[in-house]
């Protein structure tokens, strides 16, 4: 009997009582399940329950590699996982990290608390997506009144190298708020991407402010030999699974869902409420003092190294004097306010926004985006720009 089979997986393994709430959670629950007749002796049993995960999907390699450990147990002990003879030992580390990343998250608890990176949603976003690069798990989160609430999670890949792009090629998975800027559909693609492609809006004025560069982060799914890639696996994009992919795909909208990446989620507390009311807070009365033509107070929103573009902030406020001199009235809304705490950057937060203005000379509607900071205190925008 394999008696060490796959004993530093199942070391602190637990079978979890709850059932899937995804097609990655369902193929996760039945490799649990495998593997707890394992830990059990169960062999028959065990490889029952992967013949059933390799009649849903072929091309579960972890699967096929955990039935030919107990293929292999049946005419001699086995002592390791993935003991095969001459099997390549990447490819054998690789589905071994895959095992890890897919038992601890069998074992995660459904999140009940808002995830900090979410402080507000705009009407018009209707789902949310927030990536856990530690847990190799995508959430999915659906906008009700303004708050998150969990709807299910996927198993992903990242980058070779881990998170925190900083330059083309470095096969890492950046970490920011991005947004989805399109949708390509398989017969645009070619099959490395399988089902299809979104992609995200990386680099993001962030990203551009700080140096960093690259290109072509996108969401998108697997070969059609493949049905999961291992937890480190791409170029710097995040990987689903085809099933998964067509799944979130159809709560995807281009240019509206917010899709934020983080090394590790935080979830928020009475202190992060506290801070969204106060920058909310702020906010308003930003839009306020520039309605009342307080053209000082209004500028004093703006950080020191505050730019939009290329326009530093004593040229953006020698333009402002001008233009509001030029005033006898005006009125500002704000509409379908979004709001992100940004996950690698502390005290940052990205707002968006329906601008609406009307002045007694100039009317328009805009998109617009700003990046709030909190320095000694005090809530400033340190970007403003259009959306």
């Amino acid at each position: 009997m394999p008696s060490r089979l796959l004993s530093l997986l199942l070391l602190s393994f637990a079978l979890p009582a709850a059932a899937g709430d995804s097609a990655s959670r369902d193929m996760e629950l039945g490799l649990a399940k495998s593997l707890h007749a394992v830990r059990n002796n169960r062999l028959d049993v065990a490889l029952n329950e992967v013949d059933s995960l390799l009649k849903i999907n072929p091309n579960f390699k972890l699967a096929q590699l955990v039935r030919g450990d107990l293929l292999m147990a049946r005419s001699k002990p086995i002592t390791d996982f993935g003991a095969a003879p001459n099997a390549p030992l990447d490819r054998v580390q690789d589905l071994r990290e895959e095992a890890n990343a897919r038992l601890q998250r069998v074992q995660q608890q459904q999140p009940v608390a808002m995830p900090k990176y979410l402080w507000q949603l705009s009407p018009k976003q209707k789902y949310a997506v927030v990536v856990d690069t530690s847990k190799s798990t995508l959430y999915l989160f659906e906008n009700v009144n303004g708050e998150p609430r969990y709807v299910s999670d996927f198993y992903i890949s990242v980058g070779k190298k881990g998170a925190d792009k900083i330059v083309e090629g470095d096969q890492k998975t950046p970490l920011g708020v991005y947004f989805v800027n399109s949708h390509l559909t398989r017969d645009k693609l070619t099959d490395f991407y399988g089902s299809g492609a979104y992609p995200l809006s990386y680099p993001n004025e962030w990203d551009k402010r700080l140096g960093r560069n690259g290109y072509g982060i996108w969401l998108h799914g697997t070969p059609s030999d493949t049905y999961s890639r291992p937890p480190r696996a791409s170029n710097g994009c995040v990987v689903l699974a085809n099933n998964d992919l067509t799944d979130l795909g159809s709560h995807l909208q281009v240019g509206v869902t917010p899709v934020i990446i983080a090394s590790q989620i935080d979830w928020s507390d009475e202190a992060d409420l506290t801070e969204r009311a106060a920058l909310l807070k702020e906010i308003e009365q930003w839009r306020s003092d520039w309605a009342s033509r307080n053209t000082e107070a209004y500028l004093s929103h703006y950080a020191h190294d505050f730019s939009t573009g290329s326009v530093n902030l004593p040229a953006f406020a020698q333009q402002k004097r001008l233009v509001n001199s030029g005033k006898t009235w005006i009125k500002v809304k704000m509409n379908n306010v979004s709001v992100f705490p940004y996950p690698s950057q502390p005290n940052l937060v990205v707002v968006n926004f329906e601008q609406d203005y009307d002045s007694n000379n100039l009317s328009n509607r805009m998109l617009k985006r700003q990046y709030w900071m909190k320095r000694d205190g005090r809530w400033q925008i340190v970007y403003e720009g259009a959306a």
